[in-house]
């Protein structure tokens, strides 16, 4: 019976990551990310929560090569300046609405403290302190949000809450976090 219950959750999810209408995503490889020191799988999927942030440096990029380099720049500040395993962010959003691959589905980020085993962290690059990323890089959020729901590592419910709403902080900038108040799913929550 039990070999029977676990082969059924197996097809399900299968079954889910079929039907999930996910945007095309630069690989790890594509950008030339260098190899995590450790990696943790997130243990109860899905998570609650998506965690929206900017990097603020490096800047707004413009082209693919560019947002390419502004991947690997932060992946190294994260493993050598701040010891992480990895890139912070589970994904990355440049100038050009490319989604970049950072951390992944289902993996442990470091991008949220007491929140990064129970959510989805995701970057703009650039500083939007007084201006909002472009159109194509706020679908590009929107896409891989409805992707993450679709694949079961986002529950359908997810509260949808910028950075500094969990940590003092000026993440994800000003405007951007009024952008993203009008947006489904948004929480008023407030840093404990």
């Amino acid at each position: 019976m039990c070999n029977f219950i676990i082969h059924v959750v197996i097809f399900t999810l299968t079954l889910q990551l079929a039907r999930a209408t996910c945007p095309n995503i630069v690989s790890r490889h594509d950008w030339n990310a260098s190899s995590p020191t450790s990696v943790e799988n997130i243990t109860s999927i899905p998570v609650p929560f998506v965690v929206i942030h900017h990097t603020y440096q490096p800047g707004f990029c413009r082209t693919h090569r560019a947002c390419a380099a502004a991947m690997r720049n932060m992946q190294n500040y994260h493993q050598n300046t701040r010891n992480w395993p990895d890139i912070g962010y589970h994904f990355v959003i440049g100038g050009t609405g490319e989604i970049y691959e950072g951390r992944g589905w289902d993996v442990v980020g470091t991008h949220a403290p007491n929140y990064n085993s129970r959510s989805v962290g995701i970057a703009f690059i650039g500083d939007f302190r007084e201006e909002v990323p472009t159109d194509e890089m706020l679908k590009a959020a929107k896409d891989i949000i409805k992707c993450g729901v679709e694949r079961g590592s986002i529950a359908s419910g997810y509260k949808l809450v910028g950075h500094s709403q969990v940590k003092n902080t000026l993440c994800p900038g000003a405007s951007l976090l009024e952008e993203i108040k009008t947006w489904p799913h948004w929480d008023p929550l407030k840093q404990p």
